[in-house]
């Protein structure tokens, strides 16, 4: 059976007189048929763990645990294979990724057509009608035939997003990394984007949606992983989550919500130089006891918290 399974999973980036603790021993399964949402603030490393699951950390990064990929072939650690093995056999065929700031991995000089015919081509070579394909993938992405002719600097920030969608379904990968793919989206195009991914969930593929857009996070995800200063704090299926957060900053996220009581969560996220020894949260949380001086673990259950008084 493919999936994913991350086991304790960290990433850290070596500065001059500092080290930078981006992912702190992550562990979570993306299961295939389902949609498991990363949530959490700006900044809290769940960017960094999708480019560490795709070899895209830059050369100071130092990783460690195991990123297991499964199904076709060999297992393969996503963390320890070459990066010409990763770009051969897994990236946009087993694992595509629609990234943040889609402009920005856009080639300036092309139009969005040749590099959607492109990456038609790589990914299905024997296509004898590579431009009726772009055409077919973009339209599920909510592009039209004239978007095509564009270049990125001519592109919205929208149409970026939709072509940067568009290239990241041409391989058809059994995983789909979303990185904030709602971003400048209006409403009609998000509902779009959440039907595609239920499709693909309803055909036995997985996506992991990277957001901290929670109410995109409702609508489209079975599961929600909250991360708080690169640790999965909590995690469980959607409504559990929503309804009956366990961890104090899971509820901090839901009580910021516009239908909800629209309150912020007091101070800021510890510096990921100087974490605190013990519970992260802490320093902002309104029920600390003596123990939170002492790091906690997720529980082992179905809907998992690492909190020593959960909610």
């Amino acid at each position: 059976m493919t999936e994913l399974v991350l086991d304790h999973v960290s990433v850290r980036f070596t500065l001059p007189g500092a080290t930078v603790a981006a992912v702190n021993d992550v562990s979570l399964r993306v299961r295939p048929g389902e949609c498991l949402a990363l949530v959490g603030e700006s900044g809290c490393g769940k960017t960094v763990l999708a480019h560490a699951l795709l070899g895209f950390l830059p050369g100071n990064a130092q990783t460690s645990g195991t990123a297991t990929l499964t199904g076709d072939g060999p297992p393969l650690d996503l963390l320890a294979t070459p990066d010409a093995v990763l770009a051969k056999t897994v990236r946009g065929r087993r694992v595509g990724l629609i990234p943040q700031s889609p402009a920005s991995h856009l080639t300036p000089v092309r139009t969005a057509r040749a590099q959607l015919e492109e990456a038609v081509r790589v990914h299905h070579p024997s296509d004898p009608a590579p431009r009726d394909h772009a055409h077919r993938v973009a339209a599920r992405a909510g592009l039209s035939p004239a978007d095509l002719d564009r270049y990125p600097h001519e592109l919205s920030g929208g149409l970026a997003q939709r072509v940067a969608n568009a290239l990241a379904l041409v391989g058809d990968p059994w995983l789909l990394i979303a990185d904030e793919p709602t971003t400048g989206l209006d409403r009609p195009l998000v509902d779009g984007l959440i039907a595609e991914f239920r499709r693909m969930v309803t055909d036995g593929r997985a996506v992991l949606l990277i957001t901290h857009d929670l109410a995109a996070a409702h609508r489209i995800a079975d599961r929600i992983a909250v991360m708080y200063a690169g640790r999965i704090v909590e995690i469980g299926p959607t409504a559990d989550v929503f309804d009956t957060p366990r961890h104090h900053y899971s509820r901090g996220l839901v009580n910021a919500l516009p239908d909800r009581a629209f309150t912020p969560i007091p101070g800021g996220p510890p510096l990921l130089t100087d974490l605190p020894a013990g519970c992260s949260f802490a320093p902002r949380c309104d029920q600390v006891v003596p123990v939170c001086a002492e790091r906690p673990t997720l529980t082992d259950d179905d809907h998992a918290y690492a909190c020593h008084v959960p909610c």
